[in-house]
């Protein structure tokens, strides 16, 4: 497998599908940068949330991610997300972000912004993942990836991922925030999550995180 990969794999799927975990490895595997789509639309939410905009007035809106900065770093401890050149990655998972990123998602000006973003970062090459880039952002990717789990293994996921990063919840919350997210992803008018025709579909279950990578690799190698 030849190093520093110059195309652009899309990653799709719901919450707790695996695909940032997966994306990740991915990019260090192939020596590319990592798009986390996700954690760009948390940054704006936190904005917003932080200044205490309402999500329905248009013009602070747009005003707002005018004057938005969102870069993405690598690191040793994994992606560091800076809003407007401050470190935010702990902020982003917090519960209020939880219960109002899919309101900001669905935002048209948002999408806008944020599609615009991510095909500069994405335009030399990268691993990217999140619920339209293969059938929005990069429609031309050079592969397409699905990657989905029944619902209770995705609500255990993101139970665990949830307490690994400090936060105090239960298993109820967490599929409540599942079971809405999915609704919010699937039903917006924009951007919404499904499969591409030419996706391939990964159902990652009863997979291991290593078990998906290599699934991935050797679908590229076997081009």
């Amino acid at each position: 497998m030849s190093r520093n990969f110059k195309k652009v794999i899309a990653i799709d799927g719901p919450a707790g599908s695996g695909k940032s975990t997966v994306a990740e490895r991915l990019a260090d595997e192939l020596s590319t940068l990592y798009i986390d789509t996700g954690a760009m639309y948390r940054a704006v939410t936190f904005k917003a949330l932080n200044e205490n905009i309402d999500f329905d007035d248009k013009k602070s809106i747009e005003k707002l991610v005018d004057d938005i900065d969102i870069s993405l770093e690598k690191t040793e401890q994994g992606l560091k997300v800076l809003l407007n050149g401050n470190d935010v990655t702990k902020k982003l998972r917090s519960s209020k972000v939880n219960k109002n990123i899919s309101r900001i998602a669905k935002n048209k000006i948002v999408r806008k912004k944020m599609v615009q973003m991510q095909r500069q970062f994405g335009a030399k090459g990268a691993i990217v993942e999140g619920r339209d880039i293969g059938t929005v952002v990069f429609k031309k990717a050079y592969k397409k990836f699905y990657l989905d789990a029944h619902l209770d293994e995705r609500i255990k996921r993101r139970l665990k991922q949830a307490k690994s990063k400090g936060r105090r919840v239960d298993e109820k919350t967490i599929k409540e925030e599942v079971i809405n997210r999915d609704r919010s992803d699937r039903s917006r008018k924009i951007g919404p999550l499904r499969i591409s025709p030419d996706s391939i579909y990964i159902d990652t279950t009863n997979l291991s995180i290593d078990e998906v990578v290599n699934k991935i690799l050797n679908f590229i190698k076997n081009e």
